[in-house]
């Protein structure tokens, strides 16, 4: 509202945040990627996709952050163990080609 945005402005001395400051809103289809991502990384060094709940993976991308971030270095961080609880609990309603992905990996379903 602008009589907030006016009390926070000369009153807290609070400045609105730079367009490059602002946090960039994620799709499902970027969300998908970093997991997906995350989950080939861990299948190519474990060799299987057998990962604990609790699991959680840090990823270093070339474009930066793709999804949650994990403090200024800018590491995506998924929470790759329950990411493939969730999957597995929603197999029904996934479109075929991220079925098809998952199952590349030896997914177990």
């Amino acid at each position: 509202m602008p009589a907030q945005q006016w009390i926070l402005e000369n009153t807290l001395k609070v400045t609105p945040a730079e367009d490059n400051e602002r946090p960039v809103k994620q799709t499902q289809d970027t969300k998908w990627a970093a997991n997906l991502a995350a989950a080939r990384q861990f299948h190519a060094r474990e060799g299987h996709l057998r990962v604990p709940r609790k699991h959680v993976k840090r990823l270093e991308t070339e474009d930066g952050p793709a999804g949650r971030q994990d403090g200024a270095d800018g590491a995506v961080v998924v929470k790759l163990g329950m990411w493939l609880d969730n999957v597995r609990k929603r197999a029904a309603k996934l479109p075929e080609q991220r079925r098809t992905d998952l199952d590349q990996l030896g997914m177990r379903w």
